[in-house]
């Protein structure tokens, strides 16, 4: 449990902390997997299904693959658009649109 928790708490700090949509992407990936990590490790310390843990952390993988192809097809199309998949400089190309 400790383990998932510091996926998690890294996740979340390089969340905010990270300035390109690579680093956020990354980090958004180690907030799933510390929260399948969890799954795992609750169904495993609990009188609960073991299997039933184990089902959850392999839909959560899954998501947590669908979601990084979305991003990073989302992320080809930024940069080719924008030329550049810096959050600072998207920001800056918002504000000068407006």
């Amino acid at each position: 449990m400790l383990a998932a928790l510091l996926l998690m708490a890294l996740g979340l700090l390089g969340l905010i902390v990270r300035r390109t949509l690579v680093g956020m992407l990354i980090a958004v990936e180690m907030l799933l997997n510390g929260a399948g990590l969890s799954v795992v490790a609750a169904a495993q310390l609990t009188s609960g299904n073991a299997a039933a843990g184990q089902l959850a952390a392999i839909f959560i993988m899954g998501l947590a693959a669908a979601e990084a192809t979305l991003i990073l097809a989302m992320m080809v199309v930024v940069y080719r658009r924008f030329g550049s998949v810096e959050t600072s400089a998207l920001t800056a190309i918002k504000d000068a649109a407006l």
